[in-house]
């Protein structure tokens, strides 16, 4: 699984410009059921999104494709993890190749 971090750059005043778009790529996301959570970084210093479902090499392109980024309205940083011990909710995450 993935946790991307999504935190705001030097164009963070144009997020308004491409809020739109940006949500369109979430919903996207959502739809390839690749992500599972996104919501925002408190005090407003971007977003995070959960991923799964996918490898790192597609979630590096598929976030490089997010018009935030694209418009360096943020930066990117994506944090590969590899479950060990999971909440029984959460045991579809240890299928994927994790170690048990």
């Amino acid at each position: 699984m993935f946790v991307i971090l999504l935190r705001f750059s030097e164009n963070r005043d144009r997020a308004g410009d491409y809020m739109a778009a940006h949500n369109e790529w979430i919903k996207e996301g959502f739809a390839d059921e690749v992500f599972l959570l996104a919501g925002s970084l408190r005090p407003g210093i971007g977003g995070a999104i959960v991923a799964h479902n996918t490898s790192l090499e597609a979630l590096q392109a598929r976030t490089a494709q997010d018009p935030f980024v694209v418009h360096t309205v943020v930066t990117a940083e994506i944090l590969d993890i590899a479950p060990g011990r999971v909440d029984e909710r959460l045991s579809f995450l240890m299928a994927q190749g994790a170690p048990a």
